[in-house]
């Protein structure tokens, strides 16, 4: 935590009780949630804290560099406080959103370079499909 205030401190931020709780509810899920689940997450804590407020914070958080946004299509944006550049794969049927930790992409970034002569600076993978728990329903 001393961490974190120190780099709210330096970026003349105050690391208010309802921004350092979101920054942990975001540190402990791997579920990447929108800011309506993670507002619905916090508001038995936070009774009077807004959806507004759960907005600016991630948005505080995405410039900061502590959280990634993830559009996962149609406007659907996640959040990840994992920011290593990883994978994602997402669900059609209920829109859960996984990490896909497996080396086999790490070589992708010189593989498109190879093919395009680009120089790569980074990249954002999605794949879609069906979760299991879906498929199960849809049996």
């Amino acid at each position: 935590m001393e961490n974190l205030t120190a780099l709210f401190k330096e970026k003349n931020l105050k690391l208010t009780p309802q921004r350092y709780a979101i920054y942990k509810y975001l540190k402990s899920t791997k579920s990447h949630p929108s800011a309506e689940m993670i507002y619905e997450a916090l508001k038995p804590d936070f009774p009077t804290m807004s959806l507004a407020t759960v907005y600016k914070t991630v948005n505080t958080l995405i410039e900061l560099g502590l959280v990634q946004e993830l559009n996962v299509g149609e406007d659907n944006f996640r959040f990840d406080a994992n920011v290593e550049n990883h994978p994602h794969i997402v669900c059609t049927k209920c829109g859960r959103v996984d990490d896909i930790e497996d080396a086999v992409f790490e070589h992708l970034n010189k593989e498109v370079e190879n093919y395009t002569s680009y120089k790569v600076s980074t990249h954002k993978l999605y794949f879609y499909g069906v979760c299991p728990k879906c498929q199960k329903e849809l049996q």
